[in-house]
């Protein structure tokens, strides 16, 4: 190496640091952006909150007890106002660990609460999946049984090992799959819709 190639190695160095800098600097508040809009989009998808979750053992078999905070957002009573059904999906999932294989699942069950208004009567209906139906003079009174639903028999009573430890895992959103076809383009599309819980575990070990 001459003494001229020695020179520009230094000159080259620095033109280089600094161009990197420059680089840096004009995109970094751009990945900041990015990073600030991905944990508002994740900080509005978990807006249910499961304040209690438990499984206890009865002589019909294994019942959830679950309950939510939540409340609605602006754009979704308007929709229910205007006749549009809101539908809150449940999925419970009991796994057993196996040291040998996969996990096996247990338990896979979920649940619909339905709830509706009939502009013409002013009355707020809800139902449990197609069957327990009540109506409600106000929307506060037919929310109350979408936080605190009913209890529900997620499994048979042989359908657990006694002494067995297993993981118990559970959400709840608001199912837009199960709106009429005309309103669930629109709905995917809206971040009012986008109503959910995160998966909550805990462990569960039957007697």
């Amino acid at each position: 190496m001459n003494l001229t190639q020695s020179a520009l190695l230094p000159s080259l160095a620095r033109s280089l640091t600094t161009g990197g800098a420059r680089l840096l600097r004009s995109v970094l508040p751009w990945l900041l952006a990015v990073l600030l809009a991905c944990s508002t989009l994740t900080a509005r998808a978990a807006e249910i909150t499961v304040s209690q979750a438990s499984i206890e053992a009865s002589d019909q078999g294994y019942r959830l007890s679950v309950s939510y905070d939540f409340e609605l957002n602006r754009g979704l009573e308007d929709a229910l106002s205007r006749g549009v059904p809101l539908y809150f999906t449940t999925e419970v999932q009991l796994t057993r660990r196996r040291w040998y294989w996969f996990d096996e699942t247990s338990v896979s069950a979920t649940r619909t609460v339905r709830v509706s208004y009939n502009v013409l009567t002013r009355q707020y209906h809800t139902a449990i999946s197609g069957q327990l139906q009540q109506s409600f003079s106000n929307l506060e009174d037919a929310m109350t049984l979408i936080r605190r639903p009913p209890r529900w028999i997620i499994a048979d009573s042989n359908t657990l090992k006694a002494g067995d430890a297993y993981q118990v895992g559970l959400r709840m959103r608001l199912d837009v799959a199960q709106l009429p076809k005309p309103f669930q383009v629109n709905a995917l599309n809206n971040s009012d819709w986008r109503l959910s819980s995160d998966w909550i575990e805990f462990t569960y070990k039957p007697e």
